[in-house]
């Protein structure tokens, strides 16, 4: 079974709480405050690697936590920090937010590495609270909660050449003979259900030496794959990311027309992403070792030079051609980095003058009704709230301050907020006025 789909929680580690101790040593009884911060909780990376092809290792275990921060303690002593968690995927796996759908990385390169849960941040110990007017402070913060969230992994293999096609348009077959890779093949429908990659090496177009190009061989697909019917979704978004299609043709097929399953399974890309229909395609009719392929030739050539479309005829079973279509493949390849390389060198100047994204500010906030309860949202509120001890009188009092200063306290009487009323932030509810 190809895993290449799986729905992961991550929660990073929240900071250890800040200390509230007063130096007591035997000359110094009233030595003042030495609370120590917290530490910060440990993060959750994702990082790429070649050495896995599947989601497999997330097949079952589906939750993963970083480790907490150790609080602070006596003498001005930070806790530790916790240990951060590095999951590894496959390269070729996108990372979304379960949620939103947000896209948070694209995971191409070997060693690429994303944190999806940013651990909390350590408190700070009463040492941090005291003034000239306050030498005894009660106050020490607690350790901000880590980030948790549910993120969705897909991997989309990286291939720089796709085969499409109608199963069993030979595939599998020209895959097996112009590879080492070894995919079950046979005489029916769906003989490939996940896809199957191999490296092709030839001569290299421009200077002569070995060029080598990564093939995969992908399932199927029949009319209404772009809906969803066969195996439809589960495997076009394994084409998205080549740079050049192999569009196999059956030659011997008694019930289909080999020009109208071309035009077919082009509206199947079409409809599920424009730029896959965009993509450079090699027309390849199959099978020419039989009479009924041999016969459909002509007209086939002539339908795709009118289209523009280059077009070969080959027999992947007895090998026939099969060294000509990957030299011209190659061929076409190298162009076709050649073109991306010249269009990314031109934009730079572009983009170097373009739209700058400023990210919002962490004082920003947002105040809400719902359900009768007001909810403010916000970076930096929600933090503060968090690493309150709502138990400190000297916390609470400083609280107010922070949010009469943010101007969330006036931004909540205009909205309407009386005494009693409960306002969330984050995951603290506070009744108002207490």
């Amino acid at each position: 079974m190809f895993y290449d789909r799986s729905k992961i929680f991550v929660k990073a580690g929240d900071g250890g709480n800040g200390s509230r101790h007063f130096r007591r040593e035997k000359f110094a009884p009233l030595g003042g405050p030495d609370g120590g911060d917290g530490g910060r909780g440990g993060s959750v990376y994702l990082e790429a690697t070649t050495n896995l092809n599947t989601l497999i290792d997330y097949r079952y275990s589906h939750q993963f936590k970083a480790g907490m921060g150790e609080p602070g303690i006596r003498q001005k002593m930070h806790g530790a920090k916790g240990e951060d968690i590095i999951l590894t995927v496959p390269c070729g796996t996108i990372i979304r937010d379960a949620d939103t759908n947000e896209l948070i990385a694209d995971l191409v390169d070997e060693g690429q590495r994303v944190m999806v849960a940013r651990g909390g941040r350590g408190g700070l110990g009463n040492v941090h609270f005291a003034t000239s007017t306050h030498q005894a402070p009660q106050e020490a913060q607690k350790g901000e909660p880590g980030e948790e969230r549910w993120i969705q992994l897909e991997l989309r293999l990286i291939a720089d050449v796709g085969l499409v096609g109608y199963p069993n348009a030979g595939k599998s077959t020209l895959l097996s003979v112009v590879t080492a890779a070894r995919p079950k093949i046979a005489d029916y429908p769906f003989t490939t259900l996940s896809p199957n990659l191999g490296v092709v090496a030839v001569g290299q177009p421009a200077s002569g030496d070995e060029f080598g190009f990564v093939l995969a061989d992908i399932p199927g697909l029949i009319e209404g794959a772009a809906q969803g019917v066969g195996l439809g979704h589960e495997f076009l978004r394994h084409v998205r990311r080549t740079r050049l299609l192999i569009h196999m043709l059956d030659g011997a097929s008694y019930e289909r027309d080999p020009w109208q399953d071309f035009n077919t399974i082009n509206q199947e890309l079409h409809e599920y992403d424009e730029q896959l229909a965009q993509r450079p395609q090699i027309v390849v009719l199959n099978k020419m070792d039989l009479p009924e392929a041999q016969e459909r030739w002509p007209a086939l050539k002539a339908h795709a030079e009118k289209a523009g479309y280059p077009v070969f005829a080959i027999s992947a079973a007895s090998h026939q051609g099969t060294d000509e279509l990957m030299q011209f493949a190659a061929h076409r390849l190298h162009e076709i980095r050649q073109e991306e390389a010249e269009r990314i060198a031109a934009s730079v100047t572009i983009e170097a003058s373009g739209v700058v994204l400023r990210p919002q500010p962490e004082d920003a906030f947002t105040v809400s009704k719902e359900e009768g309860i007001y909810i403010v949202r916000g970076k930096r509120v929600e933090r503060a709230v968090g690493m309150t001890d709502l138990e400190n009188e000297e916390g609470m009092d400083r609280l107010q301050v922070t949010l009469r200063r943010m101007g969330i306290t006036k931004t909540l009487e205009e909205a309407g907020v009386k005494v009693g009323d409960t306002v969330r932030f984050g995951k603290v509810e506070l009744f108002w006025g207490e």
